[in-house]
């Protein structure tokens, strides 16, 4: 089974391109172009990872990463912050908002899909290995 990962993004290019490379690696991606519609979907579907632009309509980063954080079944869900913005404090701003990395735009497809596996969660070891 694969991963999901909930990719939260106003802007369908960046939609389109994160989801492609994501799926090239296995991962299943599932898209919400809003905040108040990514906190729904990461609700139902508790992902794996969760993917946010801080730069949306309505409700912006910052606030989703907040109301995502007070979900107790997102708990343990990484929050990557995956944003053009980029001025000095603004990862902080983003890590103090609950999210647990940042990740420049315009994303580096030839690493992007690297940067964020060394944000998912490491499975407990099984009972039969050695």
């Amino acid at each position: 089974m694969s991963d999901t990962v909930l990719l939260i993004e106003d802007n369908e290019h960046n939609r389109y391109l994160a989801s492609f490379l994501l799926s090239q690696y296995g991962y299943e991606v599932h898209t919400a172009p809003d905040g108040p519609r990514g906190i729904q979907l990461a609700v139902e579907l508790c992902p794996d990872v969760i993917l946010l632009d801080i730069q949306l309509p309505t409700m912006d980063g910052y606030a989703v990463a907040r109301a995502l954080r007070q979900s107790e079944k997102l708990a343990g869900v990484p929050i990557i912050a995956v944003t053009s913005y980029a001025m000095v404090g603004d990862r902080e701003k983003c890590l103090e908002a609950g999210c647990d990395g940042y990740i420049e735009k315009p994303i580096d497809p030839a690493t992007f899909v690297t940067e964020i596996e060394r944000f998912r969660p490491v499975p407990p070891p099984s009972e039969t290995e050695p």
